[in-house]
């Protein structure tokens, strides 16, 4: 990670003081923000043309809702696509299909605040800083500015170019990681919430806890996603014996089993990208490479829509579950429902966290009931937590055969338990 740190904090400052050297040769910088993007648009040189940028980034950034949201509708209307210009470069495509024509269409098919996206991209930190636009404009249309959909498309169509899993560095996370990094490990946990200094050390210092992250090289302070992994001798049936802080460590010749037991997005602006699935098939390639003896690729999954599944498709309360007035086999036979059969209208799996392993090639490994029982664990899911088998040598044919034919890949175990419960 050094290389790049270094690599780019070289092209930053660099790109800092052509923007902030010299400023005044460029032209007036306009304090209103809609003259201050004409101004970016408008301009040729590329210095210029980032230094205007950068000026704009910092008005946005200095909007309150009420001037964001008319700065945004502005954008839609002022650098929408040109249709006559459009219309007019098909016809001539129509009448000559020559290489200028078809690069008219393509210039003239995509509005113009797109460019203007790609611009502020040029600037130091501009990608960064267009992720957190992204955040602001989502938050937006949840508020009801449904306009605004069209312009957080079209970032997303960007993202998905500038973030190319190919462009991404895989780093371990480790207690020799700088703070700064490690305070962003604590901050953007999802699944199992790190509550101290003492807790994060636990899932990072001994030798069969480990965790790794995907960064992109322009923002190589902050990582995209992270996944933590318990080096284990056995497939765990409860997250307490996973992250529990004093444990005995397990030497290195006993480890057979890898478990991904938790994985966390860290940029809300970057929604509709999945790096997950990379992440774990990559992190699982290196592990094997490294570990000898390591065989099993396991996850130790959430299962967050059960309980309002439940709730809606099952006679099962809350008090009857945890008075155990109903037979734990009950419970199961509801939960294996959920995860293999759709009441989706795409016919993919009722759970957010079982469309995510299943498509990504998983089998459905085995249900564990009473695997997470914190607050959290018992409200989402009654404690119940799901092993995902990744299989190395047929995970590719399972992720194509589920999409193609939308059904559960099922261990040997899972198969009996349906055979023995249909």
């Amino acid at each position: 990670m050094n290389f790049f740190q270094n690599m780019l904090s070289s092209i930053m400052k660099s790109r800092l003081a052509f923007s902030r050297s010299g400023a005044e040769d460029f032209g007036f910088f306009h304090k209103e923000i809609n003259k201050a993007t004409e101004s970016v648009m408008s301009t040729t040189g590329e210095v210029s043309s980032i230094a205007f940028a950068e000026h704009l980034l910092d008005l946005i950034e200095n909007q309150d809702e009420e001037e964001l949201i008319n700065f945004l509708y502005h954008l839609l209307k002022e650098y929408d696509i040109d249709t006559e210009s459009l219309s007019e470069n098909i016809k001539a495509y129509e009448s000559d299909k020559n290489q200028r024509n078809l690069g008219l269409i393509t210039d003239t098919s995509e509005p113009r605040w797109i460019e203007l996206f790609r611009r502020l991209n040029a600037t130091p930190n501009g990608t960064q800083r267009l992720i957190k636009l992204r955040e602001k404009i989502q938050s937006l249309f949840i508020k009801g500015n449904h306009d605004l959909k069209s312009l957080d498309a079209g970032l997303l169509k960007l993202f998905k170019y500038w973030f190319n899993p190919s462009f991404l560095v895989l780093e371990k996370i480790d207690w020799s990681t700088p703070a700064n990094i490690l305070e962003k490990i604590i901050e953007y946990e999802a699944v199992h919430e790190i509550n101290s200094w003492h807790d994060l050390r636990a899932r990072l210092a001994p030798n069969d806890r480990q965790c790794f992250a995907f960064f992109h090289p322009l923002i190589p302070e902050d990582p995209l996603i992270f996944v933590e992994v318990a080096l284990t001798n056995q497939i765990p049936a409860s997250i307490d014996e996973v992250i529990k802080i004093e444990r005995k460590e397990i030497e290195r010749h006993q480890i057979n089993t890898a478990v991904f037991y938790s994985i966390s997005n860290c940029q809300k602006g970057l929604s509709g990208i999945s790096f997950g699935n990379f992440l774990i098939k990559k992190v699982a390639h290196k592990l094997k490479l490294e570990i000898e003896g390591l065989s099993n690729f396991v996850t130790l999954s959430p299962v967050p829509g059960l309980m309002r599944w439940l709730q809606d498709h099952a006679p099962l309360t809350y008090d009857d579950c945890m008075n155990k007035n109903v037979e734990e086999d009950e419970l199961m036979k509801k939960t294996f429902e959920y995860l293999t059969k759709s009441n989706r209208n795409d016919e993919l799996p009722n759970d957010s966290v079982a469309r995510f392993h299943l498509g990504n090639g998983a089998i459905l490994k085995k249900v564990n009931l009473n695997a997470d029982l914190s607050e959290k664990g018992i409200n989402q899911s009654y404690g119940i937590m799901v092993n995902y088998l990744y299989d190395l040598d047929v995970v590719e044919e399972n992720h194509e055969l589920f999409f193609k034919t939308k059904e559960v890949v099922l261990s040997n175990e899972m198969k009996s338990f349906k055979k023995k419960n249909s």
